[in-house]
């Protein structure tokens, strides 16, 4: 069984961050599917794959909250990364795990997922292995139409467009700061410990009393 390991949302100032896991025999039937990169193809094409990935594999996905994000204190995204992709690929105890480096040091990064894991499995950490491996094309993609959805969903039930979550985003950054002026805090979802989200607050010169500001 080889499996296949991804995430979504390093970046975003707004929502969680997605990892997933993919587990196939063997990987014919994503190679039939044509998967890619989520990256490489458009959202129409990632909602498209999304059943079709569930259909011929077994996945394992974990939604990091920005609560959990902020709540870190000294050990780095790369760490907590670490720690959710050890624990998912021990859910499917695989043979061979291919992993897409977030580490500039990829061999690190796949010694670091190793010495976490409880299963014997031979772990491949590289560069661009989503653009490598179907396997982790298919984790690629069900972890960005997870975040996708997520985020949709926010903005659902706030009744406001805000956008992708990203910090280049306009639509993420005027609803992050409009919501800012309007309430005095951030909005949900937020990463606060984001130098974005306190870059914003500052901005936008709020004299209200916010629970972020008391912890801070």
């Amino acid at each position: 069984m080889i499996c296949g390991a991804d995430e979504a949302g390093r970046g975003p100032v707004l929502g969680p961050l997605v990892l997933a896991a993919v587990m196939v025999e063997n990987d014919r039937p994503l190679r039939r599917l044509n998967v890619k990169d989520s990256k490489a193809l458009d959202p129409k094409k990632r909602e498209e794959l999304y059943p079709q990935i569930m259909e011929c594999a077994r996945v394992e996905v974990a939604v990091v909250s920005p609560e959990e994000i902020d709540a870190r204190g000294k050990d780095s995204l790369n760490d907590l990364e670490v720690q959710h992709f050890a624990t998912l690929i021990d859910r499917l105890s695989p043979h061979t795990v291919y992993v897409d480096a977030v580490d500039v040091n990829a061999e690190r990064f796949g010694r670091n997922i190793c010495d976490r894991l409880d299963c014997q499995a031979t772990v491949v950490s590289c560069h661009r292995a989503d653009a490598k491996y179907p396997v982790v094309s298919a984790a690629s993609i069900i972890a960005k139409v997870t975040r996708d959805r997520l985020v949709w969903r926010l903005g659902r039930d706030l009744g406001e467009e805000v956008g992708s979550g990203y910090p280049n985003d306009s639509v993420t950054m005027d609803f992050l700061e409009r919501w800012i002026r309007k309430n005095g805090t951030f909005p949900p979802q937020t990463r606060r410990s984001w130098a974005t989200a306190r870059k914003t607050f500052s901005k936008c010169k709020v004299t209200k009393l916010t629970d972020w500001m008391d912890k801070s």
